[in-house]
Order: structure tokens, then sequence, then C-alpha cells
């Protein structure tokens, strides 16, 4: 079932790699033009609270999760170093799939009560007219980030430090259920402001530590570089029959890593007040960038520089045990708070995810806040027991509702990706003309019905 999907997700990408003219690698500029470009009236308008940046940060604060630390080391265990060479790959071709479901989201988006809500299941709606469809879409990504996915993340969290601190799981777990409800019961409005603080501390943090590395091993990394890209294709003797499991482990680890093509991203991009779609469907973008290229390769120096990666040690443990290489015994303790601040962000962010699509299949009627307040209950349920128990079951149906929703956000995008083919090109001549591009329902009549926040 995961080779299908990497199929489907790789077919995907460089079918829209090629109708965008490859957007996703000419213009980077563009998206970081965007990311430090003050806003607009229009974006500061007092009724938004959501800013296109803090829509970055909460889509940010899902990607970038266990799978940056212990996923990284599993595809190198499993895949061997080459492995990152094609999770490089599967980056840059799935980030225009994120490019597409963002861009979607922004057209299709609808006004809430602090902020705009859109997505998968939004768009599915009002651009294809299958409510059916979206409701399967809207279930499965409602148990598997709303729900199972963080119970993973909480049991990670706990390991984590109960290995590095010995501090006890049921501490832990209250600890983290008491957050997560402080965080998520104040809707997007804090989601978005918790993340904005927590995943640039975060990235920066371990970019730096990275880069401590990288310095002190500054004569290794051409020859580790080289055992990446050997490796990838099978030029390492060693690595001569494991290519087809490089690419596949690498693919594998790159999708549940960054998320390009889930359907998750567009939940946190709709949110985002802009004048244009495309700008936050290229920011959304950069994201994906981050997460692997930035985030796991990290992680893939501090493990390969270390030379440990072949020793018998597997996910976080070899994390922490490279890391550790490098720095003495704090590092254990270094990784187990990454981890936090890693997963506990995944955790507010994966919340998100889930609340908007139960707004969703509620349809803002008289049960949604009863429902709402049922939902944040279960979570903080699944968070505490997710924190003292094995999660091997749970991992099951992550795997299982990822595929759902990752399928049928991929037939959606093929068949309304049309719409931000149009977008793209509006946006390109606008921006070609020296303007600041603006977005009116007019441009595309057809579905002006369906797009009215941009009358």
């Amino acid at each position: 079932m995961a080779t299908i999907l990497v199929v489907l997700l790789s077919i995907t990408g460089l079918y829209f790699t090629i109708r965008t003219k490859g957007a996703q690698f000419t213009m980077v500029g563009e998206m970081f033009r965007l990311l430090g470009k003050p806003k607009t009236s229009r974006e500061t308008a007092a009724h938004k609270k959501v800013s296109s940046l803090q829509a970055f940060f909460v889509s940010l604060a899902s990607r970038v999760g266990t799978g940056n630390l212990a996923g990284v080391a599993t595809a190198i265990v499993i895949g061997g170093p080459g492995a990152i060479f094609w999770m490089w790959v599967m980056a840059l071709i799935g980030s225009i799939n994120t490019f597409i479901e963002c861009t979607l989201a922004q057209l299709f988006k609808i006004r809430g009560k602090d902020s705009y809500i859109g997505g998968p299941a939004y768009y599915i709606t009002k651009g294809l007219h299958k409510r059916w469809f979206a409701v399967i879409f809207a279930v499965a990504i409602l148990c598997q980030f709303g729900l199972t996915n963080n119970m993973v993340q909480a049991n990670t969290i706990s390991a984590a430090f109960t290995d590095a601190f010995s501090i006890p799981p049921m501490a832990m777990a209250v600890a983290l259920t008491v957050l997560s409800l402080v965080v998520v019961f104040g809707g997007i409005t804090r989601i978005a402001r918790v993340c904005s603080v927590i995943v640039p501390f975060m990235a920066l943090g371990y970019l730096g530590i990275a880069l401590y590395v990288l310095v002190a091993n500054i004569g290794s990394i051409p020859a580790v570089l080289s055992l990446i890209v050997k490796s990838a294709f099978g030029f390492e003797q060693a690595a001569g029959g494991m290519v087809g499991t490089a690419i596949l482990m690498g693919f594998k680890r790159g999708i549940f890593s960054n998320e390009a093509g889930e359907g998750s991203a567009p939940n946190a991009a709709a949110t985002a007040e802009v004048s244009h779609p495309v700008k936050q469907g290229l920011i959304q973008t950069l994201g994906v960038f981050t997460d692997t290229l930035v985030v796991c390769t990290c992680t893939a120096i501090i493990i390969l520089c270390s030379g440990l990666y072949d020793g018998g040690a597997n996910g976080i443990e070899l994390t922490q045990l490279a890391l550790s290489h490098h720095i003495g015994p704090a590092g254990r303790s270094i990784i187990a708070i990454a981890i936090l601040f890693f997963a506990f962000s995944s955790i507010i962010g994966n919340y998100y995810y889930g609340e908007c699509n139960l707004a969703f299949l509620t349809r803002g009627g008289r049960w949604t806040k009863p429902v709402m307040l049922g939902y944040r209950l279960l979570l903080g349920v699944l968070i505490f027991l997710g924190s003292l128990m094995t999660v091997d079951l749970v991992w099951a149906l992550v795997d299982f509702f990822m595929v759902i929703m990752t399928v049928c956000n991929l037939i959606a995008i093929l068949l309304l990706g049309k719409w931000a083919l149009r977008l793209l090109e509006d946006y390109r001549a606008q921006r070609k003309a020296g303007l600041d591009p603006v977005y009116k329902a007019s441009t595309c009549p057809e579905i002006a019905d369906e797009t009215e926040c941009w009358k």
C-alpha cells in the first residue's frame, strides 16, 4: 500500500511540475520575498486574526515532528545513506503538490468566526460538488491527524523524557495533556500564536546544533555527501543491492515527514488573509523545503558524521547516540528537548486539522459547539493514554487513514488543479506587469459563486 502511495504522489508531482513549468524551482525567490514581505492593508484587516506567516507556522508545526528525528534515522538504517538523497528528490517533486492543494484551499475557503476555514473537504465540496467524497476525507484526516497521530507524538515525548531525565510517564502524561488542552481551547488564533513562537525557536535551535556538528566535522562533509549520492545509485559496494530499498525508504520517510500532497497543510493555508491565493500556495511550498531539505538534512548530517548508523541502533535511539558522539552525554538530553518542541507543536497543529474538518462535518449547526468540546476532551484522553502505552496498533491506524486521505486529496487536486494553474498564470502576469497580485472572483467567472471570499 505504501508503495502505491509513493507512486501516486510521484506521478502527481511530476504532472504538476510540467504543467506549472517547474514553479517549485523557478519561483523560490518569490517564496522568500513573500515570506518577508510587509502585510498589505487587506492582510492586516482587524477582523482577520491569522496572518499568512502564522498559517505557515501552523502547517510547519505539523510537518516538523518525530519523522524529522526518528524517521530519518530509520530511513538510513533500512535504506542506507542513499535514502537521504531520495528524500530530497521526493521533497523537490512533491512540493508542487503542496502548492496546488494550498492554492485551492485559499481559492475555495469560507469565512469563519475568527478566521477563514478551508482545506480539501471544502474544495471537494465547492469545486467538485461531491459532499460524500469530502466526508470520507474529513473523517480520515480527523482520525489520522486529530486523534491517532497525536497519540504517537505524545508517546514519543514521554519515552524520550523518561529515558533522558528519568521523569515518570505519568507525570509527562499529565503535563502534556494540560498543556495541549490549554492551547487548543484557545482555537486557531491561540494555536497560530503559539506555533509562531515555538516553530522558529525549535527550527533555528536544531539548525544551530547541526551547524556545530558540520563545522566540527567539516573535513568529513565531502565524503558524507559522496556517500549519500553513491549509495543512492548503488555505486557503493555495500549498497549495490539496496537501491530499490533506498528509493522506497527515502520516498516513504519523505512523505511522512513533509506531508506534501496528503491534504493536511491546506487546512492551515486556508486560514490566512492574503490578496491572492497563489501567495499562500508559494509560502506553503517553502514549508516542504524547510522540513526535508533543512531539518531532515540536519539529522542526516548528525547521524552520518558519527558513523554509528550501522551499529544496530535505530529510530530516535540512533539520533541520540549520534549527537552524544559529537557533543558528549548531553546529546541525549538535547534530543529529548528537541522532541518535546517538535512533537508538541505537531500535536497542536494536528489538532487544528481535526477541528477544521469536524466543523465541516457538523456544518456549523447547533451541534458544533458540544461536538467540538467532546473532540477536545477526547484529544486530552488520547494524549494521556498515548503517553503511557505502547502504540503499535495506533501506528497501523495512522498509516491506514493516511492512505485514505491522501488518495482522496490526490484525486481532488488532479480534477481541480486547472483552477490553481489558471491562478498561477494570473499571478505571473500581474508580477510581470510590476503589480502586487490581487485576485478577484471575476477572474474565474465559472466558479465565482463558489469563491465568495474573493468577491
